[in-house]
């Protein structure tokens, strides 16, 4: 019996480390400005295809509010911002890990479910047909910032003051227009590659109405000695990760002069 008993713990012994790995896999989560929801599932689902043993969640919203939560302490790696703005707040306030990385351009376009805005110009919104506007609030989101850009290049920003329904990110301002809460939103070009939006039509601002949508990240204090952070930072660089950008409606900024 004591023999069958040693050599029950000999392969008890031997058996252990095999299983350690699954207890080693690496997990972060990562802050993503909404604009990226879709573009970003899509590249953390490529990267996990090529490394099955690592977990990346995230979390999106605002870039504002997501800057204001790691400066409050939030576990998050990596942010991914709207602008390069809030990623430079982020290291001047000494809360990064790194500098700030630019990984896309962004643009703003007018949709509507109920009207055709082919050839609406945003001059044009001053009129009664065109109802509520939703657009981003832009006290915390870079695309609310530049939807009042392009509404105050326009002249009409003053005079739209009550029609004006505000998300609290460009995903909910998205909403408010999908569900008619506003008859027009003022959103993301990359929200066009939603489904939920091909219902709808949509034209592109100018982009001379608006300051530049410069998308950058920045590596967390917290993330700055995290392999996975640092690898998937990598990855954001990379053909594979650069390509889901733009198919899903994002330019690069070298290739944009940005």
């Amino acid at each position: 019996m004591r023999m069958i008993l040693r050599c029950l713990m000999a392969l008890a012994l031997l058996i252990a480390p095999l299983s350690a790995p699954a207890g080693s896999a690496r997990h972060i989560t990562i802050a993503a400005a909404a604009d990226l929801r879709f573009a970003m599932d899509a590249i953390v689902a490529s990267y996990r295809h090529e490394h099955p043993g690592d977990a990346i969640d995230v979390v999106y919203g605002s870039s504002g509010k997501l800057l204001a939560q790691i400066e409050q302490g939030a576990p998050f790696a990596l942010f991914f911002s709207a602008d390069s703005g809030y990623p430079r707040q982020l290291v001047a306030d000494g809360q990064a890990g790194g500098r700030p990385v630019p990984y896309a351009l962004g643009g703003i376009v007018l949709w509507s479910a109920s009207i055709d805005m082919r050839k609406v110009r945003v001059g044009d919104l001053l009129q009664p047909r065109f109802g509520r506007i939703a657009i981003a609030n832009p006290q915390h989101a870079p695309y609310g910032k530049r939807a009042e850009q392009a509404l105050r290049a326009a002249g009409i920003w003053g005079q739209l003051q009550s029609r004006l329904v505000y998300g609290e990110n460009i995903a909910q301002t998205a909403q408010f227009a999908q569900s008619g809460n506003a008859r027009v939103g003022i959103v993301a070009q990359s929200s066009m590659r939603d489904p939920a939006m091909a219902a709808g039509s949509y034209v592109e601002v100018p982009a001379a109405a608006y300051q530049p949508l410069r998308q950058s990240f920045v590596l967390t204090r917290r993330g700055a000695g995290d392999p996975l952070a640092r690898d998937f930072a990598q990855y954001m660089l990379g053909a594979q990760a650069r390509g889901i950008l733009v198919r899903y409606g994002f330019h690069l900024p070298d290739a944009a002069g940005g």
